[in-house]
């Protein structure tokens, strides 16, 4: 199964407007305007798999303004890429510091703490999320949590979640492909069933799926049904782990 947390990154540009609303002056405000160019180059680069070139204009953006929220939260989600956990959660904290109720945010902070195996308190700046009354993507916070208490195998407060996330986003495919893999590991497989059909339904196809779509008809003894999904699992991802799992567990 699957297991990833959603970053909301861009485009986030002008979240550091909404963490204060104090007055700045003109050297402040062209201080903000170059950091923002340089936010905005960063997360160009970083799109163009340039992390070098993303480092140094994120660098710059800093030194032109340290209390830019959109630099700290950037920079973070850089450092982690290239493997610097210290310093991705030094930015995630201090944009945490500067925007402690912003929803998007806390999002972010919350997922890295959840890769960092940090479970109470990647729950803290979930929920801190979801207080924010101007977040207009709860679900994604309601995901993320969901995915976090499944790592750690605490399937009922993981299922609890994302049905929170369906009810304010019915299309959250991870949602709706993580609580069939809940079901089916509660032994509820017709209820898995629908909530895979919904998945699919969104036109995705992917491995995962498939070898869960299998494995929810083999139980229900839909043999017809069980094979047209390992059919495909070999048609359309031929050298997959999941095909590998599959055959291993298949008698020959």
């Amino acid at each position: 199964m699957r297991l990833r947390l959603s970053l909301v990154l861009l485009l986030i540009l002008g979240l550091a407007a909404c963490a204060s609303a104090a007055p700045r002056s003109k050297n402040s405000e062209k201080a903000r305007a170059a950091a923002e160019v340089h936010v905005a180059l960063g997360q160009r680069y970083m799109q163009q798999g340039k992390l070098e070139l993303a480092l140094e204009k994120l660098e710059k953006a800093l030194k032109y303004d340290n209390s830019y929220v959109d630099a700290h939260t950037v920079i973070a989600v850089l450092y982690e890429r290239i493997n610097d956990s210290r310093k991705a959660a030094e930015h995630y904290r201090r944009a945490a510091e500067l925007a402690p109720r912003n929803g998007a945010v806390n999002n972010n902070y919350g997922a890295f703490l959840c890769r960092a195996g940090k479970l109470d308190e990647a729950a803290q700046r979930f929920a801190a999320a979801l207080a924010d009354p101007f977040y207009k993507t709860p679900d994604m916070a309601y995901t993320n949590s969901g995915t976090c208490f499944l790592q750690a195998d605490r399937l009922d407060r993981a299922e609890q979640d994302f049905r929170k996330a369906l009810e304010t986003n019915p299309n959250n495919g991870e949602a709706l492909f993580h609580l069939a893999g809940i079901l089916f590991k509660k032994n509820d497989f017709l209820r898995a069933r629908a909530f895979l059909q919904r998945f699919e339904a969104q036109g995705v196809a992917n491995a995962d799926a498939l070898l869960l779509g299998h494995n929810i008809e083999n139980r229900l003894g839909n043999a017809r049904e069980a094979n047209e999904y390992a059919r495909r699992l070999r048609t359309e991802f031929p050298d997959s782990p999941q095909l590998r799992q599959l055959e291993s567990s298949t008698p020959s």
